[in-house]
């Protein structure tokens, strides 16, 4: 009996060095999100440049569009603008959802909605503009919900507001070919 108490901290160790082992060997953009095949999350977000106007999923339903998470403090967001805005020349519609960083009160000024219209409509006009319009997600909590880790990530979502795909990274050239342009186009098509 004490020669099997002796081992069972080895086995214990062997597992978890294994467990540990196949998370480092893992890629963490190809994880599979909650979300998918399910509708839209329930919300009634603001529109970032006209705040009266108030956007549900329902809204959004009647065609297939990207949901691009993004945010003018995310280096790769900014980076994906320019080819986001050639997809929307080409006739892909996307929306951003605007993914607001969380604010210390003891380091960062107070939220300012007319701050960040400048910083928004500057960036855009500096790199590029793709989006239809921008949705606010000023407390995160539609990203939560649709299990958003960070920026950039884009959903494919059909003309019934199903989400279809997830893609966490930048959307350049290859991505778009090799991954979403199929599914857009299997979406767009039915």
């Amino acid at each position: 009996m004490r020669k099997v108490l002796f081992y069972v901290p080895l086995l214990a160790f062997l597992a978890l060095a294994l467990f540990l082992l196949s998370g480092l060997f893992s890629d963490p953009r190809e994880r599979e999100s909650a979300s998918l095949n399910k509708a839209l999350p329930n919300f009634a977000l603001a529109d970032l440049m006209q705040p009266n106007t108030i956007w549900t999923p329902e809204k959004l339903k009647g065609e297939v569009f990207l949901l691009n998470v993004w945010g003018t403090w995310c280096p790769t967001c900014n980076a994906e603008l320019g080819y986001l805005s050639e997809l929307r020349q080409q006739g892909v519609k996307i929306v951003g959802l605007y993914y607001e960083l969380p604010r210390d009160p003891a380091f960062d000024p107070p939220f300012d909605l007319a701050v960040l219209q400048q910083e928004v409509q500057q960036k855009l006009q500096q790199q590029g503009d793709p989006y239809q319009f921008n949705m606010l997600d000023l407390t995160r909590s539609v990203s939560l919900d649709l299990g958003v880790s960070g920026a950039p990530e884009t959903f494919i979502v059909d003309a019934d507001g199903i989400v279809r795909a997830h893609h966490i990274g930048d959307i350049n050239p290859a991505v778009w070919r090799s991954k979403l342009a199929p599914l857009y186009q299997q979406w767009s098509s039915q």
